[in-house]
């Protein structure tokens, strides 16, 4: 099987089994991001406690690349503090400008790196990540 083949599965398996699809019942920090290019909309909610991200669950629509990018993100994030969510989302980011960039613990977010080779889609694959750094300033401010 070739690489492309498996990240394509992938990415297909988080669209059409996302991860953390839903909402919180908890007083969550809730950010409503939307990409007025493509209609991608997304709703992420974090709880938050003791500057680490407790739980994170998305809710929204749009393409395949956007809500697998929202369901990978909400579980790389889980248990992590501030710092290290806000370190994942700028290896993101380089993941999205074509740096050589490794998720060791969240293998499936490599699977996005083929995005970059389609400049439109960058900000599909962008709206949750987006999202998180978002809801995290406005939590650590």
């Amino acid at each position: 099987m070739q690489l492309d083949d498996l990240y394509r599965r992938v990415i297909m398996d988080h669209y059409k089994n996302p991860r953390n699809r839903g909402t919180l019942d908890t007083d969550a920090v809730t950010i409503n991001l939307n990409n007025p290019t493509c209609g991608d909309r997304i709703s992420l909610q974090l709880q938050v406690e003791d500057g680490k991200v407790i739980d994170a669950k998305f809710s929204g629509e749009g393409c395949s690349i956007s809500l697998s990018s929202a369901s990978m993100m909400t579980e790389a994030v889980k248990g992590k503090t501030y710092d290290e969510a806000m370190e994942l989302a700028e290896r993101f980011s380089g993941l999205m400008k074509g740096e050589d960039v490794e998720f060791e613990e969240n293998e499936d977010i490599e699977a996005l790196s083929g995005v970059n080779k389609f400049p439109a889609r960058i900000k599909c694959a962008t709206l949750a990540w987006n999202a998180l750094r978002k809801g995290i300033e406005q939590k650590h401010v």
